[in-house]
């Protein structure tokens, strides 16, 4: 069998778990460099009978797995893979498997958009470079205690974020559709308004699923309501930020700035407007990229394929289409 494990941008896949055994009798490829869907991504992944995934980064579109007509088992970490065709994968006969839920899994996250916030509002990559070209205290920070954070979305992460900008004392309030009174108060956390998040917030972090109901849930409305010396934070999914409206608000400075760690776009575009500002700290998607779920989720691809190869039951998004013995 030729197996891929695609996107292992630090090349650390091979050390995060023992391929060992599946590459003693299989071939098994590193690709560490993005690819583009579909027409690149298709004739590199051509030969391959299994493609290991890392989460989303890269999409597998009906147009992408229409072009691979070796493809046989695709093994993808975390629950779901929302840019997946799975109906398509279906009809094709590929069996789709993945990885389990981990203890901890949901705890980089909240401590990249913690990191970012501090970065932010503390100017530290501002007073890093300006340190490095021989000044001194460029910059006036601020400090998060007694401000307010607005969370939109409350789950798993934006609890966990509450809880530590509540040992910060900061005052904490939250939105989302589904939010309720109730609920908000069982995280120590009020719940308001949409518009009435957006108006009282010195900070707000975004911790929403990326659907169609949320895709640009934050837009010019909302960034205008912002005060101008207010920080916006995303560790979700970039399109839930309308990119035009807060490039332009940036760029205009109606607000303090922001701190990403997800684009429309990833890889970011070399060009892109953002890396041009300076008032945005960056970071390349690495709310999860630390070496404990990288541990967890290569593992799990390992023990997925290993079994799947031996005509064992693995964890499959499609049962339908499982065949036994590759």
């Amino acid at each position: 069998m030729k197996i891929a494990i695609l996107d292992d941008y630090q090349h650390v896949a091979l050390k995060m778990a023992d391929w060992s055994g599946i590459a003693k009798h299989h071939q098994v490829d590193i690709i560490n460099k993005p690819l583009e869907v579909p027409d690149e991504a298709a004739r590199v992944l051509a030969p391959y009978d299994v493609l290991c995934m890392l989460r989303e980064r890269t999409a597998a579109p009906r147009a992408l797995l229409e072009k691979l007509p070796n493809l046989k088992l695709l093994a993808i970490t975390g629950q779901q893979h929302r840019t997946l065709d799975m109906a398509a994968a279906t009809e094709r006969g590929i069996l789709v498997c993945h990885s389990s839920a981990h203890a901890g899994a949901h705890q980089g996250t909240p401590e990249l958009a913690v990191a970012l916030m501090l970065a932010a509002i503390r100017h530290i990559p501002q007073e890093d470079r300006a340190i490095r070209a021989g000044q001194w205290q460029s910059s006036l920070g601020a400090q998060l205690f007694g401000r307010t954070l607005g969370l939109v979305g409350l789950g798993k992460i934006g609890r966990k974020v509450a809880k530590v900008a509540q040992a910060f004392e900061m005052n904490v309030i939250a939105w989302s559709q589904n939010l309720t009174t109730e609920s908000a108060a069982e995280a120590g956390v009020q719940r308001v308004e949409k518009d009435e998040l957006f108006r009282q917030s010195d900070l707000i972090s975004l911790h929403l699923v990326l659907s169609e109901r949320s895709r640009g849930v934050v837009g010019k409305h909302e960034l205008s309501l912002m005060k101008p010396t207010a920080y916006i934070v995303n560790t979700a999914r970039g399109p839930l930020i309308d990119e035009a409206a807060l490039i332009d608000t940036l760029q205009n400075r109606r607000i303090a700035g922001a701190g990403l760690d997800v684009y429309w776009q990833e890889p970011i575009p070399h060009d892109h407007a953002l890396l041009k500002r300076d008032n945005v700290v960056l970071t390349p998607h690495l709310g999860y990229v630390v070496e404990e779920s990288y541990r967890a989720f290569y593992g799990d691809l390992v023990e997925a394929v290993t079994a799947w190869l031996g005509g064992q039951p693995i964890r499959m998004s499609n049962p339908e289409v499982w065949k036994g013995k590759a």
